[in-house]
């Protein structure tokens, strides 16, 4: 087999009806094979072979029906025919792992010659990955929330503890915002009960904003042993209810002092307010880090992808859009919910779900570009090694060994996917390390604090899914 590779247009031919859509041109290069035919001979006999396996002859047994004796009963052209359907793609494959073509799509063909004799010969046009530049990978600049709890955050959580410990007391004055209040409730519509909003000796605190509209603005300066009386919308309902509402109580939630010898008798393992306030410091820090992490990896890769300024190939955007909605309508499934009482309750339509999947197909398939395009600049490898390493951390997760789970990927011809996979990782890895970094004032925020160096391996989720086309 002999192959050849060049650069070939985009044969699609243009519509000249007025549509907002238009089709991002395509990358393709066509590939031309050429198979001798003492080559082919051999396609040749596999195909006799077979139709002998299907085929019932008198005196034969089955599978066992000599080429000779089929080719004169059936013919050359049928199994040629043969030949050429199943051989085909076999002689395309191997072409396209000579050449290293970065398929996204299933290759056009065209045969050429020896369809009723001779050589075989055919055309493959292929649409392939576009090769980008982005330059500016280092030193993208991404702005976070500080990861460090400020002395604001640190006081209200030691205020919702000691709102927890509070105590209530009678309050000999009007009610305000705050306060906690006694009630009897009763709601009316049409002189029927309204579900859920009759009850005694309700204790409610003024500002919750639970009950109906301008609620707690009628209880502010109310005072123990008033009757209120007014017409609202109930919260989450249309229609208005008359209410009545009797107030038999104000109190007032008076907090704890925060002193060494409260924290040291409701907090065991600190003795002083310094250690107790540095110990709510560390656990708001701890989880305002887990979201920066988050956010750090989604904000890197969308600077990352606004880099590029190729468009998105259709093809491969349609195929991470088509596997997003398989996923997400699997999700909904699993959960008892179909697509369509999600998009009820959501108030959304079929296109609008569609269309915000799309963004963020394009996004993933920008990424994918981007970082294949830092790994080259980069001339990052991928030795058998790291395969090796790669294929014990799948044996891992699946239950398998490693040998079986690098036959799989061999037989399955996925080496070249897990092969780029990597070298995407170590990519966004360089990217990451290299990022500036600051939080809302300008300030700079560490990089390996965010990667986390000392914690884990650095298996970050690169917003792409592992299927056809990326």
């Amino acid at each position: 087999m002999k192959s050849t590779i060049a650069p070939a247009d985009d044969t699609r031919e243009s519509d000249d009806t007025d549509t907002a859509i238009k089709p991002t041109p395509r990358q393709l290069v066509r590939l031309s094979v050429m198979i001798d035919e003492a080559e082919f001979d051999r396609d040749i006999d596999q195909a006799f072979r077979k139709i002998g396996r299907e085929a019932r002859l008198p005196g034969f047994r089955a599978g066992k029906v000599p080429r000779k004796v089929l080719e004169a009963r059936i013919g050359l052209a049928a199994a040629r025919e043969e030949a050429i359907r199943d051989a085909v793609p076999n002689y395309l494959a191997q072409s396209v792992r000579e050449h290293d073509v970065d398929l996204i799509a299933t290759p056009e063909i065209e045969i050429t010659g020896g369809a009723d004799n001779g050589p075989v010969s055919f055309d493959a046009l292929c649409e392939v990955r576009p090769v980008v530049t982005v330059p500016g990978y280092r030193g993208l600049r991404i702005e976070l929330t500080s990861p460090i709890a400020s002395d604001a955050e640190i006081d209200e959580a030691v205020d919702v503890e000691r709102r927890r410990q509070g105590t209530l007391v009678d309050a000999d004055r009007p009610a305000k915002v705050g306060d906690h209040v006694t009630l009897s409730l009763e709601a009316t519509r049409d002189g029927e009960p309204v579900p859920a909003l009759n009850t005694e000796d309700w204790l409610y605190e003024i500002g919750k904003g639970w009950v109906a509209e301008g609620f707690d603005d009628r209880l502010v300066g109310a005072t123990a042993g008033a009757e209120l009386q007014f017409t609202a919308n109930p919260s989450g309902m249309d229609e208005p209810a008359d209410f009545v509402v009797g107030v038999s109580n104000v109190q007032t939630l008076v907090l704890p002092e925060v002193t060494d010898e409260w924290v040291a008798e409701n907090f065991g393992e600190f003795d002083t307010v310094d250690a107790w306030r540095s110990s709510v410091a560390e656990k708001i820090a701890a989880g305002k880090l887990n979201q920066a992490r988050n956010v750090f990896i989604d904000r890197a890769t969308s600077a990352l992808a606004q880099l590029v300024d190729v468009p998105a190939p259709d093809t491969m955007v349609g195929g991470d859009l088509q596997a997003r909605i398989q996923t997400t309508v699997k999700q909904f499934q699993a959960n008892g919910i179909s697509i369509d009482q999600w998009l009820s309750m959501t108030g959304q339509s079929a296109d609008d779900f569609v269309a915000a999947l799309k963004e963020q197909s394009v996004k993933s398939v920008k990424v994918d570009l981007a970082l294949r395009a830092v790994a080259a600049a980069e001339g990052i490898e991928v030795s058998d090694e790291d395969l090796n390493v790669e294929y014990a951390r799948i044996a891992v997760r699946t239950r398998q060994k490693a040998a079986e789970v690098r036959k799989i990927y061999e037989k399955s011809d996925a080496v070249i996917d897990l092969t780029a996979q990597i070298r995407k990782n170590r990519a966004l890895d360089i990217v990451l390390e290299n990022a500036l970094v600051v939080d809302e004032s300008g300030a700079p925020i560490d990089n390996e604090l965010l990667l986390g160096k000392d914690e884990h391996d650095h298996e970050h989720d690169h917003d792409h899914h592992d299927h056809e086309g990326n």
